[in-house]
């Protein structure tokens, strides 16, 4: 399904392009890394015959360009993008639902502890908070390798010693309509994989964020951050198919374990009736 509404809008230092599909449940999808609204489309298409989908491009990525020269990102103001489209597409008392993987993950978390009243509920799938494992010294400075790898001997390499989070393998290839690869390992990849989430803040916004991964990457590094987020505020880990972008590779069956966990939070009065149903 092709979007049937596009724009971008005006934020502090950046335009922001999205796409909206469908109607119902308003639905942010937020993508990570060097992705763009691209990554989500497939998912987005299933999804929205049951939800109003936005996805967009993270600023610096693709259609979403600065207003000056690149800089380092910041959660913090990724996460206030994300409101400012909240902000203009939803409605004022309209539900919001979030779904944010890798990257996208941190900034929804961030996100709902900003706006707790604004979210109804957050998917928090895979985002790398390496600063919160035990043994976090040694990634981090396997990341500050691959910049400076980069740096020094060009993509090929780097993107070599990265595999390092996701398994040994090499990352998965992702759509996007640019390839933002040199701002990702320029000005994405320290600052992020730096951030520490608020944890006493998510232990006030627990009830509201939903911890998930990938079935087939539950052995990788990238992996590792959500079982012990999930494991420190005592709540099950939502596996769904596929690996660390399973919604790229695996979009109906995605799209499916998403909309139960979504229609589980919905007030009773926005859920789907059942055929057959009544009241007694």
């Amino acid at each position: 399904m092709n979007p049937s509404n596009s724009g971008t809008l005006a934020v502090p230092g950046a335009k922001i392009y999205y796409e909206v599909r469908g109607e119902g449940r308003f639905l942010l999808l937020i993508g990570g890394g060097n992705s763009d609204a691209a990554v989500y489309k497939r998912l987005a298409a299933v999804l929205a015959g049951s939800h109003r989908v936005v996805t967009y491009d993270p600023r610096g990525n693709s259609r979403s360009v600065l207003d000056g020269p690149p800089v380092d990102q910041k959660v913090e103001e990724h996460a206030d993008d994300a409101y400012r489209l909240i902000e203009h597409l939803a409605g004022p008392d309209e539900p919001v639902y979030v779904f944010g993987s890798c990257s996208g993950g941190l900034i929804a978390l961030e996100l709902t502890i900003r706006h707790p009243d604004r979210i109804r509920l957050t998917i928090a799938h895979e985002p790398p908070a390496l600063s919160i494992l035990p043994d976090a010294a040694d990634h981090l400075a396997l990341l500050d390798d691959v910049c400076l790898t980069y740096r020094r001997e060009g993509m090929a390499p780097a993107l070599t010693k990265l595999q390092a989070l996701h398994g040994g393998r090499p990352a998965p290839v992702l759509p996007e309509v640019h390839d933002n690869t040199d701002f990702f390992l320029t000005h994405f990849v320290r600052p992020f994989t730096r951030f520490v989430p608020d944890l006493s803040a998510l232990e006030e916004v627990a009830d509201k964020v939903v911890w998930a991964g990938g079935h087939a990457s539950r052995g990788d590094l990238v992996h590792r951050p959500v079982r012990a987020l999930a494991d420190r505020f005592g709540r099950d880990l939502e596996l769904f198919p596929g690996g660390h972008v399973g919604y790229a590779r695996y979009p109906a069956d995605f799209a499916e374990q998403l909309d139960e966990i979504l229609t589980a939070a919905a007030p009773t009065a926005d859920r789907p009736q059942r055929a057959g149903g009544g009241g007694s």
